[in-house]
């Protein structure tokens, strides 16, 4: 299915790394100019090896002042995947300060700002766009040691929902995915111990995790035409967790 991006300029966060890597090397096969943006320059480096052509962008989200400096001339942007995360885990007794400002800076404070600089550009130039936001089957279950973390990607999922009523006026569409357990690197260290594991894998009818194409796929989709009706939405990717 051709789904009609080539020509349209993205700028995908959490570049570097699993889903947000697999994202920039499927739109950079698809014909769109991509914005990699990632924390990690050695990261950026080899995807710009690996991609010819992709333009990289080395902030910490974390740093509003420092991510406002390095997008400020970003140029036009029509499709926008809010990707990086990070997932502290801590049982809930134990969570720290540290632990929630930076799960919160991350996982929602930079997805408002980010999108917040590509809207008001979308705006200005009177385009239409779409936003993907990368959330968690975690934002609707709860996940033993994970209470920041579910508690980010909650807050995403109805982030999701209020850019969507706010932006639709302007033919800007905004979506959410669901993933389950993906195996990218941060996965593999969060899910490594086999017992874990297998209390996760027991939850899901198709027992299995997913793998990163699999997310991907949908983020295409959801970024394209062929879901011009569909905005608002949190799309699991989950192998049927959440009907457990």
């Amino acid at each position: 299915m051709d789904l009609g991006l080539a020509g349209r300029r993205a700028l995908v966060t959490g570049a570097g790394k699993g889903i947000g890597r697999g994202t920039v090397k499927a739109l950079h096969a698809a014909g769109v100019q991509v914005v990699a943006l990632s924390r990690t320059r050695a990261d950026l480096d080899s995807l710009v090896v690996e991609c010819p052509g992709v333009e990289p962008v080395c902030v910490d989200l974390g740093d509003w002042d420092a991510t406002e400096r390095a997008l400020g001339s970003v140029g036009p942007v029509d499709l926008l995947v809010n990707n990086a995360a990070v997932a502290l885990l801590q049982p809930f007794l134990e969570v720290t300060k540290e632990a929630c400002d930076t799960s919160f800076d991350v996982n929602l404070r930079a997805v408002i700002q980010v999108s917040q600089i590509v809207a008001r550009g979308l705006i200005a130039r009177g385009a239409p766009g779409a936003i993907v936001n990368i959330s968690s089957q975690a934002s609707q279950r709860a996940i033993t040691n994970h209470s920041v973390y579910c508690s980010t990607k909650g807050a995403m999922d109805m982030l999701t929902r209020v850019m969507a009523l706010e932006l639709g006026p302007h033919k800007i569409r905004v979506n959410a995915v669901n993933p389950t357990v993906v195996m990218t690197p941060m996965a593999q260290a969060n899910w490594s111990d086999p017992q874990k594991a297998k209390a996760m894998l027991d939850r899901i009818p198709l027992g299995r995790f997913a793998e990163v194409e699999n997310v991907v796929d949908v983020i295409l989709f959801l970024l394209s035409d062929r879901s011009s009706m569909t905005t608002a939405s949190t799309v699991p990717v989950d192998g049927g967790f959440l009907a457990t």
